[in-house]
C-alpha cells in the first residue's frame, strides 16, 4: 500500500467521511462489534484511494536492487568525469520544470515527433543521456519494464550530489514516463541565465517554489561548468563582477568565437558540492548574470550570507527543495508508461 501526506483540506474531507462511517456503524449495530483498528483501516483505505501512489518502497518487491544499480552507475560515471554529476542533476531539473518529472526531456526527435532536446536551454547543452542509457540497460536486464526513466532521473540526481560530497535526501518512487513532450514549455519554463532577481523569483514561483527555495536550488551551481556564450555579456559588459575573475575568464572566452569554451560555475571548488558558490557571490565571483543577481543589493542578500557561513543550513534547505522538485506533477497509476528505452515511447 502506498500513502502520501494529505493537504489540510483533503484530510478534513477524508476525516468527515470517516466520521460518517463511524456514526452509521454506531446507529445500525452494536458499535463494540467494530474494533478501533477496523475503523482506522477504513480511513486508511479512503486515503489510499486518492494517494499519488508514490512510495519510498515502490520497487521493494518488483526491483529490489534498483537503487544500488543506479548509484553504482552514477558513481562510476562521476568517477570518470566529475562534471557528469552536475549534468545528471541538471537533467532532472530541466525535466521537472517542464510539465513535471516525467522524463519528457529524454525523448529524441523523430520524423513525426518533436521533443525538448532542441529547446534553447537544452540544445548543445544538456548531457548525460549516455549514462541514463547505461542505467536503463542495466535495469532492464535486472527487472524488465519495471523502473521508469523519470524515477531514474530523480535517483541519479540525488546520487550525483552525494558522489560529489553533497547531502542526500529521501525519495519516493512510482513516477511514470510521459508519451509526449513540449518544446514550447521547455523554452518558456526553464529559467535563463540572463534573468534578473525578480525574473528568477517568478520563474521558480510558477513551479510552486518560494524565494528561499529558489536560492537554495541555485546552490546547485556549486558544481558544473557553463559555456562562454551564456556568460560572455557578463564578463565584458557588467560592472558587478570581480575584475580579476573577468580578466581570467576573457582569456578563455573571447568577445567573439569560442562559444562552447567552458568555465566552472564555482571557481573555488568546481567538483565539490559545498557552499563555496555563495561565498563566491559575496566577492562578486558569480559566473552567470543570474548567479550574481542573488547577491546584488536585493531581497536575497541575507540568505546568501547565511549559506556562505553555514554549510549545514544550505545542505538541509537544498535537500528539502530537491525533494519538493522531484514531486512536481508526476504521472502515476495508469497515466503515462514505463519506457523500455528512455529515448523513445513504447
Amino acid at each position: 500500500m502506498h500513502y502520501q501526506i494529505l493537504s489540510p483540506t483533503s484530510f478534513k474531507q477524508h476525516l468527515f467521511i470517516f466520521l460518517q462511517i463511524v456514526e452509521l456503524m454506531a446507529s445500525s449495530s452494536p458499535f463494540h462489534m467494530y474494533s478501533l483498528p477496523t475503523c482506522i483501516m477504513c480511513l486508511c483505505v479512503l486515503i489510499e484511494t486518492t494517494s499519488g501512489q508514490l512510495s519510498a518502497n515502490f520497487y521493494g518487491s518488483s526491483c529490489p536492487n534498483f537503487s544500488s544499480i543506479i548509484s553504482s552507475a552514477v558513481n562510476s560515471a562521476v568517477s570518470n568525469e566529475a562534471r557528469m554529476g552536475a549534468s545528471l542533476l541538471r537533467l532532472h531539473f530541466h525535466d521537472c520544470f517542464v510539465n513535471g518529472c516525467d522524463a519528457s526531456v529524454l525523448l529524441d526527435d523523430t520524423a513525426n515527433f518533436t521533443g525538448e532536446k532542441t529547446a534553447g536551454p537544452n540544445n548543445n547543452s544538456l548531457r548525460g543521456f549516455d549514462v541514463i542509457d547505461t542505467i536503463k540497460s542495466q535495469l532492464e536486464s535486472s527487472c524488465p519494464g519495471v523502473v521508469s526513466c523519470a524515477d531514474m532521473l530523480a535517483a541519479a540526481a540525488r546520487d550525483s550530489v552525494v558522489a560529489l560530497g553533497g547531502p542526500s535526501w529521501n525519495l519516493t518512487f512510482g513516477r511514470r514516463d510521459s508519451t509526449t513532450a513540449s518544446l514550447s514549455a521547455a523554452n518558456s519554463n526553464i529559467p535563463a541565465p540572463t534573468l534578473n532577481l525578480s525574473g528568477l523569483i517568478t520563474s521558480f514561483s510558477n513551479q510552486g517554489f518560494t524565494t528561499n527555495e529558489m536560492v537554495a536550488l541555485s546552490g546547485s551551481h556549486t558544481i558544473g561548468q557553463a559555456r562562454c556564450t551564456v556568460f560572455r555579456a557578463r564578463i565584458y559588459n557588467e560592472t558587478n563582477i570581480n575584475s580579476s575573475l573577468a580578466t581570467s575568464l576573457r582569456a578563455n572566452c573571447p568577445s567573439s568565437g569560442g562559444d562552447n569554451n567552458l568555465s566552472p560555475l564555482d571557481v573555488v571548488s568546481p567538483t565539490s558540492f559545498d557552499n563555496a558558490y555563495f561565498s563566491n557571490l559575496l566577492n562578486q565571483n558569480g559566473l552567470l548574470h543570474s548567479d550574481q543577481e542573488l547577491f546584488n543589493n536585493g531581497s536575497t542578500d541575507a540568505q546568501v550570507r547565511t549559506y556562505s557561513s553555514n554549510a549545514a543550513t544550505f545542505s538541509t534547505d537544498f535537500a528539502n527543495a530537491m525533494v519538493k522538485m522531484s514531486n512536481l506533477n508526476p504521472l502515476t497509476g495508469s497515466n503515462g508508461e514505463v519506457r523500455t528505452n528512455c529515448r523513445r515511447t513504447n
